[in-house]
């Protein structure tokens, strides 16, 4: 599915700014709610969550559905093209009416999805109707429940004998934001159409061979033109499958990014997409980008911000990207969903390295309110196979080409040690999947948990780079630092047997800015760079450690809860993206360490 562009032979209308909103108590859309509204309505900006928009707890709590409408024109010169509305995205299920009529439906809410209109469909003013519904349960990702939590759950009355309302129990510890959260865009295209491309390329030291396949529904003939940055011509193909050598290649690599544009034209159509060429794989124990040891310096992410939520906003993208680089990061993780196209697009022009990750969190029904009772099969219980599957299909399919996407991964935090076998029965095929999936053939990552007996850990050693969450110092020996170092010891020594690279997607401390104290204690930002002090201690000694991504970049929404104040704290960053005092520690720390080295070696 290709970016939707505005040029020569393509046109895009983008429908955000303000819709009219409501909040509906029926589970099922009621049809004559398409037509026009006249009253009973609410004003509400797109894109964006509906959450915290208005201070109204009926809306940032809101269980179900809720309907979004607007009037939009298409201009008559417009008609005579094909016509394809797309949403950016939708969270989670999105049923779409125009004029009444179901254009179709889609489930997910992180990653994009289209529908052709008809002009047959089309009145000089049309109403767009769109019906979200924000519910999560054991069959959708991210994973919901049915029943409230907590560690004092079944200590007191159930939910049924207090007659509690209908709401979201989320298995995940971010907040359940909702609504049309990415652009909605309207574009054009010929009657005959580049439906996709898709690039892969082999390097040979100073030339590179692109292969450019084009997916075009049409029956004419196919030219592929490669330019440089200087709008120069590095080379010419014709066909649907293009080869093109390019002489004296410039990589794109991570904080150095390189993007050639590739131009496929073919009859009245015409689309340029720009294209970093780069190589990763896996060597033994060491991650390799253009051939050379990389080392991840980052984060952890939200797309999270107030008022927006997790809406798009690309000032704060921006921002983040800068407020890294300012700290000599060069990478993080689409922590646990897909990001926007618009900030991977931006990381590919920026160099910043992605590990992308679908939105395979909350895949474990044996942690938080469940520990101490009787263990369940995650596995055997969710019904989220299906869309698993679908998932990890989706977001290769849109992000094939980025040249900053270097590893996927395919699930945060599952219960892959309680039941060993059954995680490999359940993620052994999404690796595979992905593999398969993927044309660059990326390495394929699972996310391991913190809290787990490792040593049973088998669907980690499956992928090809062991990710780990590991918070030794904090909820493992809090307070506690020289026994947290024996134990990160102690597992570092493990994961140094499997002969596979090992980093850390996650770890960290909740800290509250302005707390301060003479001797590092909990919470304050004192310990929360003595609790990373304490952890490279340990991890600095290991060749097979390959990079170390902080949780979390900046301070985030949950669910209310008494262990969240006002939202987990472990950011970096406030979320208003003020500095801590270990943000400065991190930019000491990481400007020293290249992105480029063996472990081995002087880091200076």
């Amino acid at each position: 599915m290709l970016y939707p562009v505005m040029n020569l032979s393509r046109t895009t209308l983008e429908f955000s700014g303000i819709w009219k909103f409501r909040c509906i108590s029926e589970m099922e859309v009621d049809k004559s709610q398409t037509k026009a509204w006249q009253n009973d309505y609410e004003l509400l900006a797109v894109p964006a969550a509906y959450n915290d928009q208005k201070v109204e707890e009926r809306i940032r709590d809101h269980y179900g559905y809720v309907l979004y409408q607007r009037e939009i024109t298409v201009p008559s010169a417009l008609t005579s093209e094909r016509l394809v509305l797309r949403f950016g995205s939708v969270t989670h299920h999105a049923i779409v009416y125009l004029n009444g009529y179901e254009l179709g439906v889609h489930k997910g809410g992180f990653l994009p999805f289209e529908f052709e209109i008809c002009e047959e469909e089309l009145r000089e003013s049309n109403i767009l109707t769109v019906a979200v519904d924000n519910r999560v349960d054991y069959s959708t990702l991210p994973v919901g429940g049915n029943a409230p939590g907590g560690i004092f759950s079944g200590m007191f009355p159930s939910a049924v004998d207090i007659g509690h309302k209908e709401r979201n129990y989320p298995n995940f510890d971010f907040f359940n934001y909702a609504g049309i959260m990415r652009p909605v865009v309207l574009y054009t295209t010929p009657e005959q159409y580049i439906n996709d491309i898709t690039v892969t390329y082999k390097v040979n030291g100073t030339k590179a061979l692109l292969t450019v396949e084009t997916d075009y529904i049409g029956d004419d003939d196919i030219i592929v033109t490669v330019m440089d940055e200087s709008k120069s011509v590095s080379g010419k193909g014709e066909g649907i499958r293009a080869e093109i050598e390019i002489e004296h290649v410039h990589l794109w690599e991570p904080l150095h990014a390189y993007l050639y544009d590739v131009v496929v034209s073919a009859g009245k159509d015409s689309y340029s997409l720009p294209v970093g060429i780069r190589t990763v794989k896996v060597d033994g124990t060491s991650f390799l980008i253009n051939n050379k040891p990389f080392y991840f310096k980052g984060y952890g992410k939200h797309e999270d911000s107030e008022f927006r939520g997790r809406g798009l906003d690309q000032v704060i993208n921006v921002k983040d990207i800068a407020l890294m680089k300012w700290q000599g990061a060069n990478s993080f993780r689409t922590s646990h969903y897909p990001y926007s196209e618009e900030m991977m697009r931006l990381c590919d022009r920026e160099g910043i390295v992605v590990i992308d990750e679908v939105p395979g969190v909350g895949v474990n029904l044996n942690f938080g309110s469940a520990k101490g009772k009787e263990p369940v099969d995650t596995f055997k219980v969710l019904k989220t196979h299906e869309h698993h599957n679908q998932v990890i299909c989706d977001l290769i399919e849109r992000d094939k080409n980025y040249a900053c996407v270097v590893m996927w991964s395919v699930g945060n935090e599952s219960d892959t040690a309680t039941f060993p076998d059954s995680a490999c029965e359940y993620y052994g095929p999404l690796i595979n999947l992905a593999r398969e999936c993927d044309p660059q053939k990326r390495p394929v990552t699972l996310v391991g948990l913190m809290g787990s007996d490792y040593k049973t850990e088998k669907a980690l050693l499956l992928a090809d780079v062991v990710c780990l969450n590991r918070y030794y110092g904090w909820y493992l020996y809090g307070g506690e630092l020289d026994l947290a170092k024996k134990a990160l010891e102690l597992e570092m020594q493990y994961w140094e047997t499997t002969g596979k690279p090992v980093m850390f997607t996650e770890y960290g401390a909740d800290t509250m800015i302005g707390v301060t104290s003479a001797v590092p204690v909990m919470f304050s930002e004192e310990y929360q760079v003595a609790y990373y002090e304490a952890n490279h201690e340990i991890l600095d000694k290991y060749s097979f450690f390959i990079g170390e991504q902080v949780w979390n970049f900046s301070d985030f929404q949950t669910e209310q809860g008494f262990n969240r104040v006002d939202g987990n704290k472990k950011g970096l960053f406030t979320r208003e993206r003020r500095p801590k005092q270990a943000a400065h520690y991190f930019k000491d720390r990481w400007h020293k360490i290249p992105d480029f080295y063996a472990k081995e070696n002087d880091r200076d």
